[in-house]
């Protein structure tokens, strides 16, 4: 059996290289949507460079989009090439768009590795930035993996709840992994606490932290998924190979919405590491931010990678 462990050590790199489907180009006033060369490019070379779209000095709000776009990086990933695609796509589509990165630990290209809550604390800042900038009353969020859990900290425990107006998670590890059982066997075995604690002893303590059963998990969901405020989207796919199951992905509770991508587009076998560059997904996300549509059908194309 192939080692899902060392795939997940392994998301920094491959998350770098994902490809991007949705096509490029568009009219001369559009921003083209990333490829996979300007990814790879833009994540090892500028990893702090705001993606295409983001970060746009004076942008204004409009009253079809009225609450400005903070886009939150995946574990081992980095604004720069987590979001290639996503960020042009709501720029084009009149959303002000912001990213950051935030979790360093051993490398400015590799992040989201640090301590969850403390980065909780550095979407904090980067929230009352961009409110303080565009005049917004909240903010609309958009996380990937751990992008998608980490905010629910936020939001419980840091006054998040009266900022955020819709949280959309793509392949959240929002009640952690069992990395295909490899934490549960880790556990019978005796040998989990010691791997943790060389995740600790490398500044790695994230990867720890979105275990399923973890301290930072329990105490995480101990009062429930959600908190009243926010409007909650999981867009997941059943393939998912590093949240496992892939059903510890969704949230219950009444403002919580979870879309499993296989209902929408059966064909669609996308992982966890391309659903930012899935053409379904992409939709899914403007769908959540927009009308919320619970019957929304996107276009079935444009599938991002299976892995």
């Amino acid at each position: 059996m192939r080692s899902v462990f060392k795939r997940v050590l392994a998301v920094g790199i491959v998350a770098i290289a994902s490809a991007a489907c949705a096509t490029s180009g568009g009219s001369s006033s559009q921003l083209p949507i990333g490829t996979l060369s300007q990814a790879v490019t833009a994540g090892l070379t500028s990893p702090d460079s705001p993606p295409p779209g983001s970060n746009v000095s004076g942008c204004t709000l409009s009253s079809a989009h009225p609450y400005p776009v903070i886009l939150v990086h995946a574990t081992f990933a980095n604004e720069a090439d987590n979001w290639q695609a996503i960020s042009p796509t709501l720029a084009n589509a009149g959303y002000c768009v912001y990213s950051f990165n935030y979790g360093q630990t051993i490398s400015n290209i590799f992040l989201g590795l640090g301590d969850i809550a403390t980065s909780a604390g550095q979407l904090a800042t980067e929230v009352n930035n961009v409110l303080a900038q565009t005049g917004a009353s909240k903010v609309d969020l958009v996380g990937h993996s751990q992008g998608g859990l980490m905010p629910n900290y936020y939001i419980k425990f840091l006054g998040g709840a009266s900022k955020v107006n819709t949280f959309v998670g793509i392949a959240p590890s929002n009640h952690g992994t069992t990395l295909d059982g490899l934490t549960n066997l880790g556990t019978q075995l005796g040998i989990l606490y010691g791997i943790n604690s060389v995740f600790s002893d490398l500044s790695l303590p994230a990867l720890a932290e979105q275990e399923q059963g973890s301290t930072f998990e329990t105490n995480l969901f101990a009062s429930g998924d959600t908190v009243a405020g926010p409007n909650y989207v999981v867009i997941e796919t059943k393939y998912d190979e590093v949240v496992t199951p892939y059903t510890n992905a969704f949230l219950n509770g009444p403002n919580a919405t979870n879309v499993t991508i296989q209902n929408q587009c059966p064909s669609d076998n996308v992982g966890h590491i391309g659903m930012a560059y899935d053409n379904v997904v992409i939709q899914d996300v403007l769908n959540a931010l927009g009308p919320n549509s619970s019957s929304f059908q996107p276009t079935c194309d444009g599938y991002g990678i299976p892995a």
